[in-house]
This record gives structure tokens, sequence and C-alpha cells, in this order.
């Protein structure tokens, strides 16, 4: 079941400027890819003294798994339960900012383990024919009394 998206507005909970994606380019039950040009934009709300920082990536993370929720849940009409960023855990970045960059971010978010209280997710943000941001982010649910933890990693492992 893989579709685009490009209101995004309709998966995520920001609005304005805080919406930091552009598109979902596809996705299924696993995972989610999605495009963003936002990090060009100097109204970026993320923006500090010194530029847009490569740990802003992670809120790029973040919404990808949200959109992923909402259409794995009940799609476009409908959000998922409410979620919050509860871990980060293996963060690499390659380089300190995102300004020099001229192309599209692209963001993929692969689902590890599902479970009633959470989500695990795998993110890899990429730009210009490098790797800016991989890490793993864990996502608290509201419960919804669906069932116990599976894995749903390719490999096996979580």
């Amino acid at each position: 079941m893989e579709r685009r998206c490009d209101d995004i507005a309709e998966l995520v909970p920001h609005r304005g400027t805080m919406c930091l994606l552009d598109s979902v380019e596809t996705w299924d039950e696993h995972h989610i890819v999605c495009r963003a040009t936002s990090h060009l934009r100097p109204d970026n709300p993320l923006r500090d003294g010194s530029g847009l920082r490569t740990l802003s990536a992670i809120e790029y993370g973040a919404q990808a798994i949200a959109a992923h929720a909402t259409l794995l849940g009940s799609g476009h009409r409908q959000r998922a339960a409410e979620g919050v960023l509860a871990s980060l855990r293996h963060v690499t970045t390659t380089q300190s900012h995102l300004d020099g960059l001229k192309g599209a971010l692209t963001i993929v978010a692969t689902l590890q383990l599902s479970h009633q209280q959470g989500r695990i997710y795998d993110v890899t943000v990429t730009a210009d024919g490098q790797t800016l941001l991989t890490g793993r982010l864990s996502v608290m649910l509201e419960a919804d009394h669906s069932g116990e933890a599976r894995s749903v990693s390719q490999e096996g492992a979580a």
C-alpha cells in the first residue's frame, strides 16, 4: 500500500512554518520517505544565530514519523494517537549545519518496533548525495489497547 501525499498539513500536528515537510514520496507499513525544502528558507523556525544546525533534522524525522503514524492509523482525515518524542539513540551527524545544502532533504523513517504504547524508528536524513543524520527515535503513544509488542524489522532486530 504505497501512495504519495502532498498535503502534509493533514498528517502532522504542526502548522505554518513549523510544518517542515513538503511531501510524502512513498510509504508502506514499514517505512516512509519524505521530502523537504524548508531548510532552505530563511524563516525556518529552527534557525538560531549560527544558522540551521544539522541536529534540527531530528525534528524532520519526528514529523516523518507523525505522518507515518497518521497514514498507518486511518489515513488523511483522522489523526493517529497523540505521540511524544521520548528518546533519541545513536544519533550521528556528518556536519554541523544544513545551511550550505542546495537540494531537498530526503527523510527515511523505518519502523523497527510497534507497541500499543509506542514505536521505534530508525531515521536517516540525506541531501546532495550525502547522509546528514542517522539515529533511532522512540515515540510514546497514547495507549490504544491493540495488543502486544511486535518487531517489524526485516532483519528481525529491533
